[in-house]
Formats: structure tokens, C-alpha cells, sequence
């Protein structure tokens, strides 16, 4: 698909992030994705032909950090880094998914510069793209898009990363569903190579209880009926529909699924864990109600993973981050990630480089 590139380097937690969709899905990816940009001939390239080209994409960097200042509670370098080092402009991530599109497009990509690398100010020559002009300025948009888009959930992931870091906290940071539709496996890898965690790929992949389903089974809600004290049945509410409701998924998730359960108290979490989840998600509690809930659940049910989420920022992370913390997952990862700029630049006809 591609020249040979430099080895990956670690990503900012120290290991090796997970490795893309396999070939197969990358090209569906890649196809739905030039589908939606080119669903018919572009007539502006018609007159160009098959002529082969080079081109170069490059990053498009500000000479001054775009994710500085940021307050003074916490350092956004991740301490991993020299502070010796330049300030910290982003991680370039999303180079297979890319690569697979200029592929579609009949082209090749040599890379420059590895996935997961730090990026630094300004312009900056990251690969080269060889192929027909007509398949070369086809897939420029897309290709570009999707590493800016990639590149900013890393960057994101990263300063999360190194602020958990910077705290010495061992546990997992994480995304969470809140992606793009069409982009959801891009956004997850991306996550990836900046040092968080992906969560849970869909709805099948790890059952986990929300509020809304424990809602409807508080009002009565779900499939088994109990017998009324006068005949006929009626549904269980309250605590035991909830019960209910846990135990049920349990059972339809069978052995290889782990189940979560998102909690709004640590009595909620007790119960949860009591019923059998491996996973309580403490949603929207200060953190002062989250440590204390933690703990108690740890010294209860030990083995029960605990999960902070919910309006868990940059700013506010270090304070969600304690002993009793497993898991904090952080939707803005994703949902609120800057696109780094990437361009394409046409440097020469032929299939040679100009490298010298």
C-alpha cells in the first residue's frame, strides 16, 4: 500500500498503542468515506489525465502552541517530555487510515515521519504521495481531513494522558461512545496513539447499564412480571426492577462480556456491584462524592472496577484522578478535539523523488 516508514514510537503512556482495522476494513473505510466526497466524476481533473505526480502533505502548524496557556493547576506537558523540548503543538495519528484511501485512489504514500510522532511548529513535510494526478487530487481532501481529525483526538489523548501522568496515577484514561458517526474505529485508534483507551467499540462489545435503563426499570419496565397479592402480575420497580434489570443483562451477555453499570450514588454503586457488575461508572459526581464513593466500594467489592466519568475536562482530570479510580473516560477526547491543519502540495511530475 505504502513505502516503508519509520518505526512507530511509543505512545505518551509508554506502550504500544493497538493496531488499526484490518485490510479489509481500512478499503470499506476508506471507499464510504471517497463515496460521500466523489459519488460522481470531478470535471475538474478530466483534463488532467493519468499524468503521474508528487506531491507532499504537510503539517500546518501556528509558531506558537495552540493548546497553550492553559491554567495553572496542572501542566499540560506530559512529564515524559524534556522540558528542554519545544511546547507542545499535537501527535500526528490516523497514517493507515489515510494511507488507505490514497490506495483506493490508486496511489502510494511514503511516509517521512512515524505515526504517534510529537509534532512541532510550523510547516513541516510529513510524506510523500506518488500516483495518477486524477487519483492524487481525488483523495486529497479526505485523506487530509482524516489526519487532522485523527491527530486531534491523539493530541487530546495525550495531554490527558500526561496529566494523569504528571499525578502519578496508574489507572486507565478513556474515551467513550460520544464519536463521530462513519468515524467512530478512526477516533478510537486515534485515542490509542495518544495514550488513552478506546472504551467499548459499540453497544454489543461491553454491556453497560445507563440511567435510562435503569429508569425504565425503576417504573416497572422489563419482560418478567411478579404475581400481585389480588391474581395477575405486575412488573417489580424500585431497587428490585433494578436488581432485576442487572441480573437479566448478566445473564444475556453470557461469560465473555463483562458488565458495567453507571451509577449516580455510591448506594447505587453498591448495589450494582452487590448484583454482579464487574464495572460501576460513577456519572457526574464532584469529586469529592466520587473518592468517597470509590473507596467504598473498593473495600466492599475489591475486585469491582470503579469508573469516573461524566463533564471530566482537561482542567478539572486531576481532581477525578485517586487511589480508588480505575477508569476515568472523558468524552471530550473525542467530541471536542481541535483538527490539526494538514495540506497537500504538488512538488513534481514522474515517479522518482526528489530526495536527494
Amino acid at each position: 500500500m505504502s513505502g516503508s516508514a519509520p518505526p512507530n514510537p511509543p505512545n505518551l503512556s509508554g506502550t504500544p498503542w493497538p493496531p488499526p482495522p484490518p485490510p479489509h476494513r481500512l478499503r470499506a473505510l476508506a471507499r464510504s468515506w471517497l463515496d460521500e466526497d466523489a459519488p460522481w466524476p470531478d470535471p475538474t481533473v478530466a483534463p488532467l489525465g493519468n499524468a503521474e505526480i508528487r506531491a507532499h502533505i504537510l503539517v500546518k502548524n501556528p509558531e506558537t502552541p495552540r493548546f497553550n496557556p492553559e491554567p495553572p493547576a496542572f501542566n499540560p506537558e506530559p512529564p515524559a517530555f524534556n522540558p528542554k523540548t519545544p511546547p507542545f503543538f499535537g501527535v500526528l495519528a490516523g497514517c493507515p487510515f489515510a494511507e488507505a484511501v490514497f490506495a483506493e485512489s490508486g496511489c502510494s504514500v511514503l511516509w517521512k515521519v512515524p505515526e504517534g510522532s510529537r509534532l512541532g511548529p510550523g510547516r513541516a513535510v510529513l510524506a510523500e504521495v506518488r500516483g495518477p494526478a486524477l487519483g492524487v487530487l481525488l483523495a486529497e481532501r479526505t485523506a487530509l481531513n482524516v489526519l487532522g481529525r485523527c491527530s486531534g483526538v491523539a493530541s487530546m489523548a495525550a495531554r490527558a494522558r500526561g496529566v494523569a501522568q504528571s499525578r502519578n496515577w496508574g489507572g486507565v484514561v478513556a474515551g467513550t461512545r460520544k464519536c463521530t458517526p462513519g468515524f467512530r474505529a478512526a477516533e478510537k485508534y486515534a485515542l490509542g496513539v495518544g495514550g488513552a483507551q478506546g472504551h467499548r467499540e459499540g453497544l454489543g462489545a461491553f454491556g453497560l447499564v445507563k440511567d435510562n435503563h435503569r429508569a425504565v426499570a425503576e417504573m416497572g419496565g422489563g419482560r418478567e412480571g411478579v404475581k400481585r397479592s389480588g391474581g395477575g402480575t405486575e412488573t417489580s420497580t424500585g431497587h428490585e426492577g433494578v436488581k432485576r434489570l442487572i441480573v437479566g443483562a448478566r445473564r444475556a451477555g453470557g461469560f465473555t462480556r463483562k458488565l458495567g453499570v453507571e451509577c449516580a450514588s455510591a448506594e447505587q454503586a453498591l448495589e450494582a456491584a452487590e448484583a454482579g457488575a464487574d464495572v460501576v461508572l460513577l456519572d457526574n459526581l464532584s469529586p469529592e462524592a466520587l473518592h468517597a464513593a470509590a473507596a467504598r466500594v473498593k473495600a466492599a467489592h475489591p475486585r469491582v472496577l470503579v469508573e469516573a466519568s461524566g463533564g471530566i475536562g482537561l482542567e478539572s482530570l486531576g481532581s477525578f484522578l485517586g487511589p480508588h479510580v480505575d477508569v476515568v473516560s472523558m468524552g471530550c477526547l473525542t467530541h471536542s478535539a481541535p483538527a490539526l491543519d494538514f495540506a497537500l502540495k504538488v512538488v513534481g511530475m514522474g515517479s522518482g523523488s526528489e530526495e536527494k
